[in-house]
């Protein structure tokens, strides 16, 4: 099976993918923004907001994985055309997937101020998070059950689906976190940072009938359980496995850096907010690139063309590149009215101009990495990302954080590390794609 790897046929799958990558940031930005300029407690509030979204993101990548092998899976199998072989294998996934959110979910509601005494979170930060995280964790299967089925479609080369459930659950986000944070004069009381994880738990609960039902109607793949097992179950629970460990060491460094900017002082965790929130999305704006990738990746290796796979790589490489450069841009012109947005602490805005010029430099590095990333995961090479993340992690991020932090650069010392980490995994990436498939390419 030829697949054209052009501008057309890569933008088709990295646009869509890109706007629907940026939903979840967008919903975490919009709460981050609305609640860091509540009148009553907004750092406290601002604060709170942080730790909790790091330690749900924690939680949805660590068990959000199975999207990925989902969708490495379909697409290798689309490439060879031998789809009919796996239809029942979703399923099967989504439904052992759900189960085990639902018992994560059960044993942490009864160890919420446990949970968040490790992250340093005292006091009215502490109660906060709290009251914030007991109404936001229901929305955790919801989540998982979605991303799933993005899963599906992105294996299918469908992103435009995923793309406009996607929009719905942003837009709806934010109309619900001005209406449910700042209340309606003499209709609904504001309910400050409880109505933020109400507007998120409801867009959450919409995006996952919404996408049920696109599943349904337009694809031929259904949810109903069928035994006997796939014969690709094993092979997509241990590529799961492998990027479950990946997440985890993913989200040791994600957390740690909360932790340390939670220990500096209130100040430093809501500029630590606003910069990994923006960061985030930067990410899944690259991602965009990745997810493109990632599908055509899959169905180019299940067909067994490595001249387009190789011209896969360097043209999305390049894209992404594209993409990087407009948003330093962007970022180094707008970047003191994109902190007013997200708080009106001047302590806090100040903490955050500090350090955003790193958090801009590293882009270049990020969209090497992320790139990369969605491509080898199409490619089902999941065992080698295990292998850099626990690398970059322990190896790059956690060594450089605390040099940085002997040797007194504070909060700076996060951000340097965060860029440690991304050239180690990028590098990584790219030397393992030249050393495998360069000699394909050259002898198919």
């Amino acid at each position: 099976m030829n697949t054209a790897v052009n501008f057309k046929s890569i933008n088709q799958l990295a646009v869509p993918a890109t706007i629907s990558g940026i939903a979840e940031p967008i919903l975490s930005i919009t709460d981050t923004a609305i609640v860091g300029n509540i009148p009553v407690d907004g750092l406290e509030s601002l604060a709170a907001g942080g730790i909790v979204g790091s330690f749900l993101s924690m939680l949805i990548w660590v068990l959000g994985q199975t999207r990925s092998s989902i969708s490495a899976i379909i697409s290798q199998y689309l490439g060879a055309g031998k789809l009919e072989e796996v239809k029942n294998l979703p399923a099967q996934a989504i439904f052992f997937n759900i189960l085990l959110s639902i018992v994560i979910l059960l044993s942490t509601v009864f160890i919420i101020e446990e949970i968040f005494s490790l992250f340093e979170a005292s006091g009215k930060i502490l109660q906060y998070c709290i009251s914030y995280y007991s109404i936001r964790v229901w929305g955790f299967p919801l989540t998982l059950f979605t991303f799933a089925i993005f899963g599906i479609f992105r294996g299918l080369q469908n992103t435009f689906y995923p793309m406009v459930i996607a929009l719905i659950g942003a837009v709806l986000n934010i109309i619900l976190d001005f209406t449910l944070v700042y209340g309606i004069e003499g209709i609904l009381p504001a309910m400050y940072l409880e109505g933020a994880a109400w507007a998120s738990l409801i867009s959450q609960g919409v995006m996952a009938v919404l996408v049920f039902i696109l599943l349904l109607k337009k694809t031929d793949i259904s949810l109903k359980l069928v035994f006997p097992l796939n014969k690709e179950l094993r092979r997509l629970i241990f590529m799961s496995l492998n990027l479950f460990v990946r997440a985890l060491a993913l989200n040791a460094a994600l957390i740690i850096a909360v932790r340390e900017a939670t220990a500096l002082g209130d100040r430093y965790i809501g500029a630590h907010t606003i910069a990994i929130n923006l960061w985030l999305f930067a990410a899944f704006f690259i991602d965009g690139y990745g997810a493109a990738g990632n599908s055509m990746g899959g169905r180019l290796l299940g067909a067994k063309d490595y001249k387009n796979l190789w011209r896969l790589a360097k043209k999305t490489i390049g894209y992404g590149m594209i993409v990087s450069l407009v948003l330093m841009l962007f970022g180094f012109v707008f970047y003191k009215p994109i902190g007013r947005l997200f708080s009106n602490e001047t302590v806090v805005l100040d903490t955050f101009y500090g350090i955003w010029y790193i958090v801009i430099l590293g882009l270049p590095m990020n969209t090497l990495a992320f790139v990369f990333d969605g491509l080898f995961k199409g490619l089902g090479e999941m065992k080698y990302l295990r292998n850099v993340l626990l690398s970059a992690t322990f190896l790059g991020f956690i060594p450089a954080l605390y040099l940085g932090k002997y040797l007194g650069w504070g909060f700076y010392a996060i951000w340097i590390a965060f860029i440690v980490w991304m050239l180690i995994r990028g590098l990584a990436l790219v030397w393992k794609f030249r050393r495998k498939f360069r000699p394909l390419v050259q002898n198919p």
